[in-house]
């Protein structure tokens, strides 16, 4: 049986590949586009998304290579993975780099009620990286960095297995949430996908 198809949300940006992603494409959000949530009303989900549809109960792990020119404050992208719950909220766990402070900087933000959000400077000190979303057999999810064969462990977020979920989709983000600069350009490479 064949994965089911990719499909974007929030850009009319026709889909890389027809669906079938190719090893490498490129995602390019507007400025004013996020995906964020604070006390006391913020709520945006208006970045561009890339993914598909997974049994939460089956998901094993996701894991893309990105870079971009990160030029403006709060540019971003990376994995995403999102709850819609049966009681009618939506819930998600993304990880990428975002501008911030001036640098590029490994991202992880998880959001139940609002979102939570972690910074850690890149390792390399560049613009690039690979991260990687696991289900580990405790039962949380996992953010790892991946660097060759090693895998740096950047988060544990421990509830998203056990959300009670109509629909959820997998697959990788891109934000420019100022208002400068135009479109941003990034790029993916081989995104994987896993389910049990």
């Amino acid at each position: 049986m064949s994965s089911p198809q990719f499909h974007f949300v929030n850009t009319n940006d026709p889909v890389p590949g027809n669906g079938h992603l190719p090893a490498e494409f490129t995602i390019k959000p507007h400025p004013s586009t996020d995906i964020w949530s604070k006390p006391p009303s913020t709520s945006a989900f208006t970045a561009p998304i890339l993914c598909r549809p997974v049994s939460l109960q089956s998901f094993k792990r996701a894991r893309v290579a990105f870079t971009a020119n990160w030029k403006h404050q709060y540019d971003q992208g990376g994995l995403i993975i999102v709850l819609h719950t049966t009681d009618g909220q939506k819930k998600w766990v993304k990880t990428g780099i975002e501008l911030t402070h001036g640098k590029p900087h490994l991202s992880a933000v998880a959001k139940d009620r609002f979102a939570d959000w972690s910074l850690l400077p890149v390792p390399s000190g560049g613009g690039a990286a690979t991260l990687e979303m696991v289900r580990e057999k405790d039962g949380s999810l996992w953010i790892y960095l991946v660097e060759g064969v090693l895998k740096a462990p950047i988060r544990e977020v421990t509830w998203v297995f056990e959300e009670d979920v109509k629909e959820t989709w997998v697959g990788v983000y891109a934000a420019r949430p100022g208002t400068e600069g135009g479109v941003l350009e990034v790029n993916f490479g081989h995104l994987i996908v896993e389910e049990e």
